[in-house]
């Protein structure tokens, strides 16, 4: 991806805002329990995690179990204290990806200390997946969470991730 996409991508970060009617919309869409998920990621993936539920909406999407998915696909950036990803972690983890992605695997796998955050975001699709369940989460929705962490090709997972990769 280019240098300035994700130029922009990390000023929109920085700038993110949840409006309080999207605030409402999601407290309407979400159990209690899934609501203080998404409320613990840091403003940032919410509102990312808002942008891929409207363009899950915007395509025609409908089903509230997979808006819902939208909404706590990302839920495992925050670890098991509740802390988020720092932010400047993400442009490390995009550079080392693309330049040193074994570096960034071996950083994953040991993830103690200042490398903590690369466990966290290299295993939150699965930890996206187990607290929704551990939420309380239908075992439908944890199903799509499940099959989208497991890359298997689904038509929920199939929208779900063109709708994540546009945000």
């Amino acid at each position: 991806m280019a240098v300035t996409y994700r130029l922009r991508q990390f000023g929109s970060a920085l700038l993110a805002r949840v409006a309080p009617a999207e605030r409402a919309q999601v407290a309407a869409l979400l159990s209690p329990a899934e609501l203080r998920l998404f409320e613990r990621m840091p403003r940032y993936d919410q509102r990312h995690c808002l942008d891929v539920c409207t363009a899950l909406r915007t395509a025609g999407y409908a089903d509230p179990l997979l808006l819902r998915a939208a909404l706590l696909h990302d839920c495992g950036k925050v670890d098991d204290d509740g802390r988020p990803i720092a932010l400047i972690y993400y442009g490390v983890f995009v550079l080392l990806k693309r330049l040193l992605p074994g570096l960034y695997h071996l950083a994953a796998r040991y993830g103690r200390g200042p490398l903590r955050p690369f466990a966290v975001h290299a295993r939150h699709d699965d930890r996206s997946a187990a607290m929704a369940a551990a939420a309380g989460s239908p075992p439908a929705l944890v199903a799509i969470l499940r099959d989208y962490a497991a890359r298997r090709s689904t038509p929920y997972t199939l929208a779900l991730g063109q709708a994540d990769r546009q945000h």
